[in-house]
């Protein structure tokens, strides 16, 4: 949800040989990306938003983006937390994960106990990734990012799990309402409701109005990201 990629290949502002492997260290990709237009917008594809974006607000702000493709918490704790250096600074994280958890746990058709277990076992690790994030930065400020839907409530994604049966919705429902409620009850902590702003963009609707890559269905495409980075910046400003 946050990485350059599918809205570079979704804008064509790749390198060949990226849009080939879909591998970012392939080649150039362009910073189109929710995390990287929150940081600085790209007025190219996106003049309404000249100006809207931290590096105006805050012209010495640096940015890293730590976020790479498929994601699990696991790998944000083994390979993306060990990049970041404590800090007493007021530093802004943003925090896309979970969605990758649920569709490995759904892609190997557990029993439904099983499901529960995993489930669970995830809402655990996202409380402890929260916590230690904050004990990292003390005086920073966390934006939790819900898990988008692009099934649109109706539980089928084109060629994701074909043939599975429906998504189990209520599990996605359950991590979101833990996400929102760590945000409601956690000083320092943010929503972004993106499961909530991108409903009604995924499979109901017209291509041209999908906030999703139309090769990959899970992942964001051009518009999306923007959308993504407007909220958080109405989360930051309290919108």
């Amino acid at each position: 949800m946050s990485i350059d990629l599918y809205p570079a290949l979704d804008a064509g502002e790749i390198d060949v040989a990226v849009a080939l492997e879909r591998v970012a260290t392939a080649g150039r990709v362009a910073p189109l990306g929710a995390a990287s237009l929150l940081y600085k917008n790209s007025e190219e594809h996106w003049p309404d938003d000249a100006g809207n974006d931290l590096s105006s607000r805050y012209p010495y702000l640096t940015f890293e983006n730590l976020a790479t493709d498929g994601a699990t918490i696991g790998e944000v704790f083994g390979e993306q937390v060990p990049q970041l250096d404590g800090s007493d600074e007021p530093v802004l994280l943003t925090l896309t994960v979970g969605g990758n958890d649920l569709l490995s746990a759904f892609g190997n058709r557990p029993r439904r106990a099983l499901l529960e277990k995993i489930t669970a076992d995830v809402g655990e690790a996202y409380d402890f990734l929260i916590d230690t994030l904050r004990g990292q930065f003390p005086n920073g400020t966390i934006v939790l990012t819900t898990i988008y839907d692009p099934s649109d409530n109706t539980a089928i994604i084109p060629g994701v799990y074909d043939g599975a049966g429906p998504l189990p919705l209520d599990v996605l429902d359950r991590l979101n309402a833990q996400i929102r409620s760590l945000a409601a009850g956690t000083p320092n902590v943010l929503l972004a409701d993106a499961h909530a702003r991108f409903l009604g963009h995924g499979v109901s609707a017209p291509e041209a109005e999908r906030w999703y890559w139309r090769r990959s269905l899970v992942e964001p495409n051009a518009r999306g990201a923007s959308e993504l980075r407007h909220l958080w910046l109405n989360a930051l400003d309290g919108i």
